[in-house]
This record gives C-alpha cells, structure tokens and sequence, in this order.
C-alpha cells in the first residue's frame, strides 16, 4: 500500500472547500453534467443540503471542519477504485480517504456514471 507523501493530511485539513467547489463545478459541467447533480452526490456523501453548502462556502471552512459536521453516508465504504493515484478504500487517514471519497464522486460524475451507481444504490 502506497503511503501518502508527508503533509498530505496537514495540507487538505488546511483546503477549504471554497477553493476546491468551483473546480468541481467546472469539471462536471464541462463533460455536460449539472451543478444540480454535483450538489445531489455531495449531499449523498455529507448530507450538506444546498443551503448549508452555500454557508459552508460563504464561511471558507476547512476540509478538516468540513467533513467533520458531515454525516458520512453509510455506504461512502462502498466507494472503491484509484484517485490521485491512491486506491480509496486502501487509504488509512480518515480525513484523507474522505476528501479522496468526494474527489471519487465528483470525478464518477463527471465521467457520465449513472446516478444509481454514484449514489451506490444498487
């Protein structure tokens, strides 16, 4: 199993999800996808409503702080496959494997994965 470079946990703690948000929203809209679906998987993953991804933008919180007031969907285990070069269900730091969770769903999504599957539903 590959370790992360030193830091890595340090370094996304300190991201705030403001930065990361607009990316996410380019990625899947460029491969015709909608801010209204990214929304939909990242309330799957965190149950962040719209309302409260808006304040938790508005309010520039930290990844750390970010995934702490989630409420991890219970299927987020079920999420496999490499990101970053990293297999996620292979990633020992929580908050690591969280943020590398997010980046898998936005990326599924943006691929043109089915909604079902994303959501781990079937």
């Amino acid at each position: 199993m590959k370790k992360p470079p030193p830091g890595t946990a340090e370094r996304i703690a300190k991201m705030t999800f403001a930065s990361v948000y607009p990316h996410y929203v380019t990625k899947v809209e460029k491969k015709g996808r909608t801010k209204k679906e990214l929304h939909e998987v990242i309330k799957w993953l965190t149950g962040y409503d719209e309302k409260k991804l808006k304040s938790l933008i508005k309010d520039e919180v930290n990844f750390e702080t970010f995934f702490k007031k989630a409420k991890l969907n219970p299927n987020a285990h079920l999420i496999t496959g490499v990101i970053c070069g990293y297999r996620v269900e292979e990633i020992e730091d929580p908050l690591i494997q969280q943020a590398r969770y997010l980046d898998k769903v936005v990326d599924e999504l943006a691929k043109g994965k089915k909604m079902e599957k994303i959501l781990r539903t079937e």
